[in-house]
């Protein structure tokens, strides 16, 4: 499911995807863009709270030294779920645009979930 919405390029999706989602667990996924550069991002997961919430680094394959951290909370508002993100620790040594990146990805989300609602 996640190589249907994940990656900055909204006319891509992923490439490859493995996830071991457990604390201390990690995840690694590759996606390219319609210009043919393919990006490998991967992490290590801190926490993992089923249904609630989830922490993990943030690594970029070209970027060897460079690490963020991610923070996805959700929490349930009536019959839907509400989702809080916060990409923490980015300083400037990263040549990723974050902020195109994410916004890419959750748009993609969105129509895939819309896609299921019926």
């Amino acid at each position: 499911m996640a190589l249907k919405w994940f990656g900055s390029d909204p006319n891509r999706s992923g490439v490859t995807a493995k996830f071991d989602v457990w604390s201390g667990g990690s995840f690694e996924i590759s996606f390219n863009n319609s210009d043919g550069a393919e990006h490998t991002c991967g992490g290590v997961y801190a926490n993992v709270e089923p249904f609630t919430k989830l922490t993990f680094s943030w690594r970029w394959r070209s970027e060897p030294g460079v690490e963020s951290f991610v923070t996805v909370s959700l929490s349930p508002v009536g019959h839907l779920t509400r989702m809080n993100f916060e990409h923490a620790n980015l300083g400037s040594a990263s040549e990723h645009d974050y902020l195109y990146g994410w916004n890419s990805t959750f748009m993609k989300l969105d129509r895939l979930l819309g896609q299921n609602e019926g």
